[in-house]
């Protein structure tokens, strides 16, 4: 097996399996939260603390990743992930949400180890359709978490459906342990201080210094950062949405939710491969910027009109607004310096992440106050399109400038 195909396989039954894992919370929603004694809203908070352990990972993860090596690191999430959903088992309210930080921190290390690991193996020709095959495995897993686990949940009760996620995690860490000697390689540099380092705010800052590297890295960053704050409300909402506003059971809006995940990946794989072809992902990005607040507006403006238009809407809302995460992923670690990699795709997720614990925070403020879906779902679209028009604007005057100095 080439050693592309090895990576590639090993970072996609990782991410996949991740996903699954981290996505079963908001899609279990309305029952987690009717257990705890909470209000269905208070989901955005469990989405909420997960990315903050997505936060916490990707700014002081590091040295952890260094020191175990990429596969390893991964290897180290999935049991993070596990004790979480551990966790999130037992009824213990609020202190619950402790479970939610633990699977974040777990699912933290997907993007710079599988970063990492397809930068150094990928080529460059098919890099951008490669990684976007690997962040496939994102909706893969939310599209299998809602065939599968609303049924489950029906037969069997939330508990068992948790603990079937818990397995399947643990298992994944055997699945991956052959690929381990041939993509980690040798093992990874010494740092003893691997486990201080995820308490050290020093090692935030040096994460976030590496966007410095390249002039393109600041307005990239900002772009995913939107893009991350309509994922995570779509994420966090859209099942609870189906349930409260159109009056689906668990079962049709997991199968509404497995729709619009698998719609994204497809949606991402096809927008790794357009990349690819017209070579300028960062303009690609900022039109499916403008093409996805659209297709969100569309979500709740007119799927209410009929059964079928739902369904549809969802389905164009997965293409296009969650299908953006390879082209951006591959991106990065193209502009960036081969040996800053990890870190710079760390240090720009970062920010996506924080917009990932703002969006549902804000979503979730915004229906507490005005009872409305529509509006909060309507302003998260409207500030992707200001983010994405922004960024054509600056991208016609870089060319402009560029053409002029030519010129002269």
């Amino acid at each position: 097996m080439p050693l592309w195909v090895s990576a590639l396989v090993a970072t996609l039954i990782v991410q996949t399996v991740s996903s699954f894992s981290s996505l079963a919370i908001p899609l279990l929603g309305p029952p987690l939260m009717g257990r705890a004694g909470l209000p269905l809203e208070s989901i955005g908070l469990v989405s909420a603390m997960t990315s903050a352990g997505i936060c916490w990972c990707l700014a002081c993860g590091g040295p952890m990743l260094a020191h175990h090596g990429p596969v390893r690191t991964l290897q180290i999430g999935l049991a993070g992930m596990a004790l979480g959903l551990l966790v999130l088992s037992q009824p213990l309210g609020l202190l619950g949400l402790f479970g939610a930080l633990a699977i974040g921190f777990g699912a933290g290390p997907n993007t710079p180890a599988g970063s990492q690991i397809l930068i150094r193996t990928a080529p460059a020709r098919h890099r951008a359709l490669i990684f976007s095959i690997k962040q496939a495995g994102v909706p893969l897993g939310g599209a299998l978490a809602g065939l599968v686990l609303a049924p489950l949940v029906v037969a069997q009760g939330l508990t068992t459906a948790l603990w079937a996620v818990i397995a399947v995690t643990l298992c994944t860490i055997l699945a991956v342990q052959p690929f381990r000697r041939r993509l980690d390689g040798e093992e990874g540099a010494s740092r003893p201080g691997w486990a201080r380092s995820l308490l050290s705010p020093t090692m935030v800052l040096r994460s976030v210094s590496t966007l410095r590297a390249h002039a393109s890295l600041p307005l990239l960053t900002a772009l995913g950062a939107s893009f991350s704050v309509v994922q995570a409300c779509l994420m966090a909402f859209t099942a609870t949405y189906a349930v409260t506003r159109h009056g689906a059971s668990l079962a049709e809006a997991g199968r509404i939710v497995a729709l619009m995940q698998g719609c994204s990946m497809l949606g991402r794989i096809l927008m790794g491969w357009v990349a690819d072809r017209t070579g300028h992902a960062l303009r690609h990005l900022a039109w499916q910027a403008v093409a996805s607040a659209l297709a969100v507006a569309l979500l709740v403006l007119a799927s209410g009109h009929a059964p079928w238009a739902l369904y549809g809407c969802a389905a164009l809302v997965g293409f296009v607004a969650i299908g953006w995460n390879g082209v951006h992923m591959a991106e990065l670690a193209r502009i960036a310096p081969l040996h800053l990699v990890s870190d710079v795709t760390s240090a720009a997720s970062l920010f996506g992440f924080v917009g990932s614990i703002c969006g549902p925070l804000v979503f979730t403020l915004l229906v507490s106050w005005s009872g409305s879906y529509t509006l909060a779902f309507l302003l998260v679209a409207a500030q992707l399109a200001g983010f994405g028009l922004v960024s054509l604007i600056s991208l016609r005057s870089s060319r402009q400038k560029q053409t002029a100095d030519e010129a002269l």
